[in-house]
């Protein structure tokens, strides 16, 4: 299973970051565009502006899962200097447990949130229409992707658990 795991969550973490650079590149150029055409014609149009911030739920949380099983998300790694491997591990287990907890809460409140205001029809005050529900949908992607790498993140500690044992009988 863990097999299977890996291979889609690679597959995925190449996708999201690929994703994560065109979002990237997108915001810089509608804030760029906004500059030039403000200095050109005087006149800026607001979906320039109004662009990255719309953008931004769909850069953040996709990239929850594969930053946590990188290592890469903000922490204090003052404890590792101290720490024997096994608790090591242990601590990366309980991480992974509470990264997949809050992945379902999220996720499912993700998916509320996203049904509700696809029902309601509202769109967002843009000078193009942009359905509100979209930018919602961010959040239970990312939180789904989050679940399947801390699940894989889980079951690898798990495995270094087992090797960290075999190896001290």
């Amino acid at each position: 299973m863990l097999y299977v795991l890996l291979a889609i969550n690679n597959i995925l973490n190449r996708v999201i970051l690929w994703l994560a650079t065109i979002i990237v590149a997108l915001m810089v150029l509608a804030l760029s565009l906004s500059a030039l055409t403000r200095y050109v014609s005087g006149i800026g149009y607001d979906w320039f502006i109004e662009l990255p911030p719309v953008l931004t739920s769909w850069l953040v949380f996709p990239l929850l899962g594969p930053l946590l099983v990188q290592g890469k998300h903000i922490k204090v790694d003052f404890l590792t200097s101290i720490l024997s491997e096994k608790s090591k591990i242990i601590l990366r287990i309980f991480g992974a447990i509470v990264a997949l907890m809050a992945g379902l809460i999220f996720c499912k409140a993700g998916i509320d949130a996203t049904v509700l205001y696809y029902n309601l029809g509202q769109k967002m005050e843009l000078e193009i229409d942009v359905p509100i529900w979209w930018m919602y949908l961010a959040f239970p992607t990312g939180f789904l992707i989050l679940i399947l790498f801390s699940t894989q993140m889980f079951l690898e500690e798990i495995l270094n658990l087992k090797n960290l044992k075999s190896k001290a009988d």
